[in-house]
């Protein structure tokens, strides 16, 4: 058997038998992982305290033949506790997981954990707008899944232009040219913005709560959720 040591983001836990859980795992190096830990629900467990979601673990593992890792050492190096102080930020930092727990199975990609890692950094940041998080982080998720937002051109292939309104066609996601249409060229450099860039540059925008707010059923249209 081969030791491996990683930090590692747990995406889900499930229960297996009376008192192991495995671990699907994202690693900045080596993809997602699945990892048996063994004893870890019995009370006064070693490592019951040291895989919780929403940290960065520091993790001792031994790789053998199969695809199932085993846990055999942890500590937790970043826990994130102020997600857990809002019930929405709480509850989009599940939905978080979620979505790159679905998106790895089909993409092994390694951006994957650059983008929870500076997720969760911001969800923690109460100061952040929670809908700021989330445009940003569905907008950058469509961006490694291929599916990235055009914000160059509308339906007919023509130039969005400075000073027109537009709307978003959520099914075939494109801009519509209308001169009363809700999205206006502030909206469109935000979105080229967010886009690009990480999230401490995005909050330096002036009005980027109003026009995230805005924005944010553009992203998970993009972004297929």
């Amino acid at each position: 058997m081969n030791a491996l040591r990683t930090d590692g983001i747990i995406l889900a836990r499930t229960n297996f038998g009376e008192a192991d859980r495995i671990l699907k795992v994202l690693t900045p190096r080596d993809g997602v992982m699945s990892v048996m830990a063994k004893s870890v629900r019995k009370e006064g467990a070693k490592l019951a305290g040291k895989i919780e979601l929403f940290a960065v673990c520091d993790l001792n593992l031994h790789i053998g033949r199969s695809s199932l890792s085993t846990l055999t050492g942890a500590k937790i190096k970043q826990f994130f506790s102020q997600i857990l102080v809002e019930y929405d930020r709480l509850q989009f930092g599940y939905d978080v997981l979620k979505s790159i727990n679905k998106s790895v199975e089909t993409i092994a990609e390694q951006e994957f954990y650059n983008l929870l890692l500076s997720t969760l950094q911001s969800l923690d940041d109460l100061e952040i707008p929670l809908s700021l998080c989330q445009v940003w982080f569905y907008l950058h998720l469509a961006n490694i899944l291929g599916l990235g937002l055009n914000t160059a051109t509308d339906v007919n292939g023509m130039k969005l232009v400075e000073g027109g309104n537009y709307d978003f066609d959520a099914y075939d996601q494109v801009f519509i040219f209308n001169n009363s249409g809700q999205y206006t060229t502030e909206h469109i450099k935000f979105l080229r913005v967010l886009a690009q860039n990480q999230l401490d540059v995005v909050c330096k925008i002036k009005g980027a709560a109003v026009l995230a707010d805005d924005c944010l059923a553009i992203a998970l249209a993009v972004a297929k959720i």
